[in-house]
């Protein structure tokens, strides 16, 4: 089938653009976005996914409100033949200016969230290294990322109340993403070999901006720290002349509430060894979160990414972060928004930050 983008001079491979170059069913393309105020009083996650391999595209809005209440909408529908419309339900989004500009929305809905909000970069966008992981021969993560950070403006709706969004109090952070990914797909696969646990394993990801100069970080370990992902940068906005500098390394000392793995607490800090010789020691503390579990990040409440709904799908869920019961439910991939200090400088941004199993420098001895 023909698309709209077949009439850019843009192909990479004899395929329409309509399908990507291999059928692996996990092939993802996703947009996500990170919002907040400097408060801490909002945190705000979206984004869109399609499958094409699967016949889906999928979106999801979720909202943490003073830490108290986290409400969620989640849409999925048939992929083709629309696949140049980046609409789902009410969930709708737009370009305005490549890698500056972009709009999403979410209508008036029934489920306590919805709208209208323009991101605009500061700072350059940063490529990630490419994510190659296999297991047991086959691969399970085969993709590429671009992250930046940015100023929202607009208007925010949750639970009845209506933000104005101006760019010097509310933060907003992206990625964009494409490839295999091994949380789409895998949950619903039967007659397959699972993937191994490892003994233990530390994910963390993150993007921040500062006056002047941002940096992002993607490291992933094994349960003795020794790395299997370390991508990590200093960037600056685009026509400032300077160059990105690369880290070598990222060390971390992660500091959690009342010793939960998932809870991030103040006093953590990481550094980036960058490749000039100097480093970078940023310290960190939380202000807010949204579990991305509610959005559909490896499931929750009959919602992951990229499942068949056999049509248009659309439901809105609602919980009370401050029960133990209903947090942990919701709670393994958690996206917290953040302040940061650096050599005398203040910055903002978001953190996620996972540790399952035995972690050798944590100090944890099992699942």
């Amino acid at each position: 089938m023909i698309t709209k983008y077949d009439e850019f001079l843009c192909h990479q491979t004899v395929d329409y653009f309509e399908s990507p170059q291999t059928t692996a069913r996990e092939w993802t393309e996703r947009l996500i976005f990170h919002m907040h105020d400097k408060e801490g009083k909002i945190h705000h996650c979206t984004g869109f996914g399609i499958y094409p391999n699967r016949n889906v595209m999928d979106a999801y809005a979720t909202t943490s409100v003073g830490l108290k209440t986290q409400y969620g909408v989640r849409a999925s529908r048939i992929y083709r033949p629309r696949t140049d419309e980046v609409e789902v339900g009410p969930f709708s989004y737009e370009i305005i200016e490549p890698l500056k500009k972009v709009r999403y929305c979410l209508a008036e809905n029934e489920h306590d969230i919805s709208y209208d909000i323009k991101f605009e970069g500061v700072l350059s966008p940063h490529a990630e290294d490419t994510q190659l992981f296999t297991d047991n021969g086959r691969i399970v993560e085969h993709a590429n990322r671009y992250d930046q950070s940015g100023r929202a403006t607009g208007w925010l709706k949750v639970g009845g109340v209506t933000y104005e969004l101006d760019r010097e109090n509310w933060m907003i952070e992206r990625d964009h993403s494409w490839g295999i990914r091994r949380d789409q797909g895998t949950a619903f696969e039967v007659n397959v070999q699972p993937m191994g646990i490892p003994e233990g394993y530390l994910y963390s990801w993150s993007i921040m901006q500062f006056d002047g100069w941002g940096c992002s970080y993607h490291i992933r370990e094994l349960h003795d720290g020794s790395p299997v992902l370390n991508s990590a940068g200093i960037f600056y906005p685009e026509g400032s002349g300077k160059e990105e500098l690369t880290a070598k390394s990222v060390e971390h000392d992660f500091k959690f509430e009342d010793n939960d793995l998932r809870k991030l607490a103040d006093g953590s800090r990481v550094i980036l060894n960058l490749e000039d010789g100097t480093s970078k020691e940023i310290q960190i503390n939380p202000l807010n979160y949204c579990c991305l579990k509610v959005g559909g990040y490896f499931g929750y409440k009959d919602f992951v990414h990229g499942k068949w709904y056999g049509g248009d799908f659309l439901d809105g869920v609602k919980y009370d972060m401050t029960d133990p019961l209903q947090l942990r439910e919701a709670s393994f991939i958690d996206n917290a928004g953040c302040i940061f200090q650096c050599d005398g400088q203040t910055g903002y941004g978001v953190v996620e930050l996972v540790v399952t199993g035995t972690s050798k420098q944590y100090g944890y001895e099992g699942y």
